[in-house]
């Protein structure tokens, strides 16, 4: 486990724009058994690529985009491990993946982006394609 003084500045970075934090496996199932509208999930990191582009990027995307989630939520890898793990259950057939970004529309996943889609490139790339993942489906 990461110390709280270290993860709460990338934690913040998220609620900031609008992420609420699951904490417990007890919040990701009553988030996550809402189904109703869609949803954005992020399983945030202490990573390099957390830092320099997923994190970035999945804030620029909430911030321009014309279509929104109705609902945004992410847990942090390497601190709540009860409630990531809780959090993966509902990113199957995707293998574990820390930082990776999880779409819903109704309870159903329709857009994932995983550690290597996020590795190499840029903050604004994972914007783009989540741009046009909320266009799609939200």
């Amino acid at each position: 486990m990461y110390p709280e003084m270290l993860v709460a500045p990338m934690r913040q970075q998220l609620e900031s724009v609008g992420f609420k934090s699951l904490m417990t496996p007890s919040d990701v199932e009553a988030e996550m058994n809402n189904a109703e509208g869609t949803k954005l999930l992020v399983f945030n990191s202490v990573c390099g690529c957390a830092a320099g582009t997923a994190r970035p990027g999945v804030m620029k995307a909430v911030q321009e985009a014309s279509k929104k989630p109705n609902s945004l939520v992410t847990v942090f890898a390497g601190q709540e491990a009860d409630a990531v793990a809780k959090a993966r259950e509902f990113t199957a057939p995707f293998p574990p993946s820390s930082p990776s970004i999880a779409l819903y529309k109704n309870g159903e996943l329709v857009h994932f982006i995983e550690r290597h889609n996020i590795e190499g490139r840029s903050a604004e790339m994972i914007a783009e394609n989540l741009k046009a993942a909320f266009d799609e489906f939200c």
